[in-house]
């Protein structure tokens, strides 16, 4: 599985709309289901949204939502920050994230 973290600034005025638009995402997710993906976001006090997501072959099963492109449309005006992303690998992982043979409940 490949994994990215990826992370940004939102605006103050525009947090609650970013945090709809993510819930609107996972919606869509919790919809459709796909296995190929994992997907976690935080938000932190700071303003700040910590993305990551793991895929098996590409990430299309996210990123062809139309949920996810509602999120990206105006993405660039409620960002405070640059997104920065970065490949990531787990070195530890205790009861956070589904591993292939683990069932997250939704």
């Amino acid at each position: 599985m490949t994994y990215n973290l990826i992370r940004y600034g939102v605006k103050d005025t525009s947090i609650a709309e970013n945090r709809a638009l993510v819930a609107k995402v996972f919606e869509a997710l919790n919809e459709t289901q796909p296995q190929s993906l994992r997907y976690l976001v935080l938000e932190l006090e700071n303003g700040e949204f910590v993305h990551f997501v793991g895929y098996d072959k590409d990430s299309s099963a996210l990123t062809e939502l139309d949920a996810f492109k509602a999120f990206g449309a105006d993405h660039a005006e409620r960002r405070s920050t640059p997104l920065a992303r970065a490949p990531a690998k787990i070195v530890g992982n205790y009861r956070m994230l589904a591993t292939t043979d683990e069932v997250v409940p939704a």
